[in-house]
């Protein structure tokens, strides 16, 4: 059930995720102020962490602004109105070489796939030759970078010249797939997972394209971004808040109440309109909770980050080579 808890923890604007059961006379706990987008996989994690009792009790509330877009979401975070944002590793990683002063917690390892149509003549990435394959985003996606080194890799082929390529966004692809305008699209996990709910199937997935390069899993590229400061000055708060993250994944991918509990209160933020869409989504995300040590997730990062170079360049990644040093979150070696 969704309690008014477990609600607020969703809405966003200057709602408090953490009434605790404490009096009203008690201390309030120290707030950490989130920006996330607004039906995406960390709003189920925290909606989840609030049902589930770890916000308030955890030593932490939360203030939750909720995004319409990654845009959005980082420009609320670099200019103050949050402490923390949840956003993609190359581009705090970019920050922090430019001289940004902020720390990074993995969040998930999800990754996309590209999809076809159930009983497609694709089925190896060298049947791509010649179909309609859009890609989620631009020519610089991280994805789409590492789909056509792959294939030039272990099919002998230049996707950007051999396939159809359109890219859009990825409800927009999403439609055109299953409308039959496109013959293969490459999606974001959660647009992946949708579709696969609908019949649709794999012809090959990023985890498979990352491990072809010889790091598996891949790392988390989605995590929680912090000002170093805010860090610094709430490192307790930081590190009950990550204790929580960890616990209430661990919950979810479980079995018993508590998982369904955690999942009951995420169902309403993940816009599942059928158990078969909320089934594939919940796989995914169980898929993508990271379960390297601390310092193995930097090591995969990093050798990632040099294939992602090697590939986009200063196009993408602008002065960044490498991973910078105090980037992941340090009290994350004591979780």
């Amino acid at each position: 059930m969704l309690t008014r808890r477990s609600l607020l923890a969703v809405t966003g604007g200057a709602a408090l995720a953490a009434l605790s059961s404490r009096g009203a006379g008690a201390l309030a706990p120290p707030v950490i102020r989130l920006s996330i987008l607004q039906f995406g996989s960390a709003a189920w994690e925290l909606a989840a962490m609030s049902a589930l009792g770890r916000v308030g009790a955890g030593g932490f509330a939360l203030e939750l602004r909720r995004a319409a877009n990654n845009d959005a979401g980082r420009l609320a975070f670099l200019a103050g109105a949050v402490d923390g944002v949840v956003s993609d590793l190359l581009w705090a990683a970019r920050l922090k070489v430019e001289g940004r002063d902020l720390v990074y917690l993995p969040f998930s390892c999800g990754e996309g796939a590209v999809v076809v149509p159930a009983g497609s003549r694709l089925r190896r990435l060298e049947d791509l030759a010649g179909a309609r394959l859009g890609v989620a985003g631009g020519p610089l996606d991280k994805s789409w970078l590492l789909l056509q080194a792959h294939a030039r890799k272990a099919a002998g082929i230049d996707l950007a010249q051999a396939a159809k390529v359109a890219f859009g966004a990825p409800p927009l692809l999403a439609a055109k797939l299953e409308q039959g305008e496109l013959d293969a699209a490459l999606l974001y996990w959660t647009f992946a997972a949708r579709v696969e709910a609908k019949g649709f199937t794999r012809l090959i997935a990023m985890d498979d394209v990352v491990a072809g390069f010889g790091i598996a899993p891949p790392p988390a590229l989605v995590g929680y971004v912090f000002e170093g400061a805010f860090a610094r000055r709430q490192s307790e708060t930081l590190a009950a808040f990550a204790k929580a993250a960890a616990s209430t994944r661990a919950a979810l991918a479980g079995s018993g109440a508590e998982a369904e509990a955690g999942w009951a209160a995420a169902r309403p933020v993940m816009q599942a309109p059928d158990d078969a869409t909320f089934a594939a989504l919940r796989r995914g995300f169980i898929a993508g909770i990271p379960q390297r040590p601390p310092e193995a997730e930097r090591a995969a990062a990093a050798r990632l980050l040099e294939l992602l170079a090697a590939e986009g360049g200063a196009t993408l990644l602008g002065p960044l080579r490498t991973l910078p040093e105090g980037l992941y979150w340090a009290g994350a070696r004591g979780l």
